[in-house]
């Protein structure tokens, strides 16, 4: 994978005013390529058999379709059995590999001696059947199609069909005539966009490649509309809800149409490998117009800033509705969240998950390299490697036929803008079986995935030559810890065994060399324990704290021993990119043989607070040489300092339909004001998303706003709210609800 950061040309040619037009494909095909699921072909009423001279006789004598059911009613048989009946759509949605049902109403009972017809299915511009776009299905088992049909119920005039989709079908819209066979030529029905058909994976179906055996898994990963997505430091950990909203009104029509925008060929979107690899490039907009465009430099100006949303659903249908014009903004976890609604509402298991301080390297190997000087300080400007505080990602669950038996399961696949892969910036899917065991040699992307799990952290000391010597490795401080939502409940589930083995153990050794064989490059310089050792202990701070940061010094020798200590202290993005110094101390600390000592820092509130960035991270390091020995000694801290909170209180009767009222409070606990600041309010089939702007909070201000809504249907589900301004990122608050019918 190609570096993000490349330095770019002195003279670089301009790019062009407008986008080039798009050149015909004459010349070399004889038609356009079927990667258009809005596209329709034009499919004829009536199909004669040859010339007919005076034209169409009176068919009489044959099956007239009066009526066709797609029984598409939520209660109904279809959306129950399909686990489709969370859709908000008015059409039939199913899944593959299972059967569904349809009624046809004749004008007299049907004969299956005599009358011959099939329910067809077309999907695109140009409909074939080797091309799997068209697809006629027959009542009777003599004559049978990629798809299955029988005749479960024969009752007057009306035939229940039931039709069994193929495992490997395509995923998107489906146009539906029934065809009666005459001996003239095929009569059809018209077209009927209230006959469309959905058909999306099917997890529940041994036959499909994403069929998960785990009925509680699925109701987590395919059904569960709310989500929790983990951030902060891996020792004091945040979390906020999402609302993936992946039922919802036209949700199904925007993933359909992010992949027509992509170009994507109709026949790929039978492939979960395929669909999902094309989704990472699409979802961001850095080469392809896609769907988020990332910002991390704080100035939301011209959009809404990353730490605003609190669900998918709008920055989805704002996607589609403007014909695809990218959303602004977007970081990681709201890349990750928006891909997570795309793969559930196709019918993909995915969930989101946070990687803590994960390794972003612009050499390409398994090391993060920090630079010192002679005297142990960090050197800024050569020190070019960034560690994220922490990174979210997604995993999705399919089978893996490209690769050895053993690499199916979870894949890894990263929507977010890091690095380019095969020229375009997206990231998998790689298989998690191979980053565990170092098989990196497997698509797509492993090797990326794995130094984000696997770097070292290597300190190197820059002699007066420029030559650098390693002085410390940390093996174990890049993916400190993998989470994702526990299964059915608001938990964490550590999965950190998942991608990679204990610390230190023979195992992990053994991968590290394997991985080593496939071209990773590590750190292989031994470097002497020494005798002296700092720390910093883990503290929780609240925004406009006052605190004290303790470095624990610990003199393992039986002579005293005297470091000469940096103490540096910095404003950090969550990338880990640094946006301003706030502390330098650089005291002398005296320690005896055999003792620990602790040396006191003092961090005022008026140093830190008006250089926070949105994340509001400060990230501490502590570097030093011991006079008597040289030894480098070396100690980092993450401090996540934690926001205030919202209130949000629900009154009101929790029925269907009934009334309620949701309540959002916010104080200013500051000696400032709050300026411009917007507030976002939503709930899952409850409540679609509200904004309302205050132009000022002034100190010590209370705010309370209240909204009215009426569920749409019953069940437990979250209200949830942001509150955004230029002073004041991520500020949270929900609260669950339980709707009886």
């Amino acid at each position: 994978m190609a570096d993000q950061e490349t330095p770019e040309p002195t003279e670089s040619p301009a790019a062009p005013a407008v986008r080039p037009k798009q050149v015909s494909y004459r010349g070399r095909s004889a038609a356009p390529s079927a990667s258009s699921n809005k596209d329709e072909g034009s499919i004829p009423e009536f199909e004669a058999f040859g010339q007919l001279p005076r034209g169409v006789p009176p068919l009489t004598e044959y099956l007239d379709i009066w009526d066709v059911d797609m029984v598409k009613q939520r209660h109904e048989v279809n959306k129950q059995s399909h686990h489709t009946h969370l859709y908000s759509s008015d059409h039939l949605i199913v899944r593959r590999a299972q059967q569904f049902q349809i009624k046809i109403t004749f004008n007299r009972p049907y004969n299956p001696k005599e009358d011959k017809f099939a329910v067809e299915f077309v999907i695109g511009a140009s409909p074939q059947y080797s091309k799997g776009t068209y697809i006629p299905v027959f009542p009777n088992e003599e004559r049978q199609s990629t798809w299955r049909g029988q005749v479960i119920k024969s009752n007057d005039n009306v035939v229940t069909m039931g039709i069994t989709t193929a495992p490997d079908c395509i995923v998107g819209k489906y146009g539906v005539y029934v065809a009666v066979v005459t001996r003239y030529g095929i009569r059809r029905t018209r077209r009927d966009p209230n006959l469309d058909l959905y058909i999306i994976f099917n997890p529940w179906s041994p036959g499909d490649s994403v069929f998960l055996d785990d009925e509680e898994q699925r109701e987590e990963y395919v059904m569960n509309e709310l989500g929790i997505i983990y951030h902060g430091a891996y020792d004091d950990i945040s979390e906020r809800a999402w609302n993936y909203g992946q039922f919802e009104f036209g949700i199904l029509d925007a993933c359909l149409f992010i992949m027509d925008k992509a170009d994507m060929p109709l026949t790929n979107r039978g492939d979960p490998i395929k669909i999902s690899r094309k989704a990472s490039a699409m979802l961001n907009s850095r080469d392809d117009e896609g769907v988020l465009v990332g910002n991390w430099s704080g100035d939301y100006m011209y959009g809404v800033a990353p730490t605003s949303w609190t669900g998918s659903v709008e920055i989805l249908l704002n996607y589609s509705s403007s014909g695809g014009m990218p959303v602004c903004y977007a970081q990681c976890w709201v890349y990750a969240a928006v891909f997570n609604t795309f793969l559930r509402c196709l019918g993909i298991p995915s969930r989101v998950v946070t990687n803590y301080f994960s390794a972003h390297d612009n050499d390409g190997n398994l090391k993060m390299d920090i630079i010192l000087d002679d005297n142990g300080k960090v050197d800024r400007n050569r020190t070019r490697d960034s560690i994220w505080n922490y990174h979210c990602w997604n995993e999705c669950y399919m089978t893996r036929p490209d690769l050895p038996e053993g690499f199916g399961g979870w894949q890894v696949v990263d929507a977010t803008p890091q690095e380019t892969s095969d020229g375009m910036y997206r990231c998998g899917p790689a298989p998690v079986a191979a980053i565990k065991h170092g098989q990196v040699c497997y698509p797509f992307d492993a090797p990326f995935v794995f130094a984000e799990v696997n770097s070292d952290v290597v300190f190197y000391r820059r002699d007066k030559e420029g030559t650098l010597q390693p002085v410390k490795v940390n093996s174990s401080h890049v993916g400190r810890m993998v989470l994702t939502k526990a299964v059915l409940h608001d938990g964490r589930k550590d999965i950190t065994d998942q991608y990679k083995f204990p610390e230190g153990s023979p195992e992990e050794r053994r991968v590290l060399e394997k991985a080593e064989e496939f071209g990773c490059q590590r750190e292989k310089a031994s470097v002497p324990e020494g005798d002296v050792n700092v720390e910093i202990p883990a503290l929780e701070v609240q925004l406009g704290d006052d605190f004290e940061l303790v470095l624990e010094f610990t003199n393992r020798s039986s002579q005293r021993r005297t470091v000469d200590i940096y103490i540096s202290g910095s404003v950090v993005y969550y990338t880990g990119v640094p946006s301003a110094e706030v502390v330098l101390k650089t005291p002398t600390v005296k320690v005896e043989a055999q003792q620990s000592k602790k040396e006191k820092v003092l961090v005022r509130s008026k140093d830190y607070q008006s250089e926070l960035v949105e994340q509001g991270n400060l990230h501490f390091i502590a570097t030093g040489k011991v006079k008597e020995t040289g030894q480098i000694i070396t100690a980092m801290r993450l401090i996540n300092v934690h926001n205030p909170r919202l209130t949000v209180q629900v009154a009101g009767s929790p029925r269907v339909s009934e009334e309620m009222y949701v309540t959002v409070e916010f104080t200013n606990p500051f000696k400032f004001s709050l300026q411009n600041v917007y507030v976002r309010l939503e709930g899952p089939g409850i409540m679609s998303i509200q904004t309302k702007q205050y132009s000022m909070i002034g100190p010590g201000t209370t705010i309370s706003w209240t909204e009215r809504f009426s569920p749409r249907r019953a069940g437990t589900t979250k209200l949830m709210a942001s509150l955004d301004c230029a002073a004041l990122r991520q500020v949270y608050g929900e609260t669950e609800v339980t709707i009886q019918p």
